[in-house]
């Protein structure tokens, strides 16, 4: 499949788009179905959306490569937590973290590979209302989504919604493009946040985006304790 050629979508999508005056084209499976060091950057500018009428531009992305990547959840092999992620490409991979937050992924790669696209932050264009009542802590509307937990809590993504289907969005989510390419020239670097495969550059986001996620430095190595 084209993976630029859009997929039908679901019933709800059309007049979601039609009620705001906006033309939304649904991600196909085959735009997933491929390395996620190919997805993440072509993801940058694309739109994730809910059936409730929330959308938001994705300003910054991860990937996270399965047995290639000590990082990756997926890393060691399949389990009840990430099984998810060993499915059909274009699903949504959602995972708990750190006791409090939950995490979005796009699945990438075909069967059994375990790859995905963590959807780090992004950019509130409709339904910001709703986001800021999910989000009573942010203080600016660039807080609201800059980050992967504040991007999943203003999208009310937890555990219920992992598996759901971004192709045919039956659980009411799904990635659109609205025709805005990704950007040129991303900025790309280490991804942040994790332990293990520091250095490779596979975290992307829109240069100069004031709604990007403050980048947290990597931890520092143990230092053995001196005699």
């Amino acid at each position: 499949m084209n993976p630029d050629s859009p997929a039908p979508g679901p019933a709800w999508l059309s007049p979601l788009a039609e009620s705001i005056g906006v033309r939304w084209d649904v991600l196909p499976r085959g735009f997933y179905a491929r390395h996620p060091t190919e997805v993440a950057p072509e993801l940058l500018n694309k739109i994730l959306v809910r059936a409730d009428g929330r959308a938001a531009r994705i300003v910054e992305v991860e990937a996270y490569a399965g047995s290639e990547d000590a990082a990756a959840h997926s890393f060691r092999g399949q389990t009840a937590r990430n099984a998810t992620m060993f499915g059909e490409a274009g699903h949504l991979y959602v995972y708990f973290t750190y006791g409090m937050h939950w995490g979005s992924n796009a699945v990438c790669g075909q069967l059994d590979e375990g790859m995905g696209v963590l959807l780090r932050a992004m950019e509130p264009l409709h339904g910001v209302e709703a986001m800021r009542g999910l989000r009573p802590a942010a203080r600016r509307e660039q807080d609201l989504g800059s980050g992967p937990g504040k991007l999943s809590q203003a999208f009310g993504i937890t555990g219920e919604l992992d598996g759901a289907d971004l192709v045919t969005g039956d659980l009411g989510i799904a990635i659109v493009s609205d025709g805005v390419p990704p950007p040129l020239d991303p900025v790309v670097g280490p991804r942040v946040g994790i332990s293990r495969a520091m250095d490779f550059p596979w975290r992307w986001h829109v240069p100069g985006h004031a709604h990007v996620s403050r980048a947290r430095p990597a931890p520092l190595p143990k230092r053995r304790t001196p005699r």
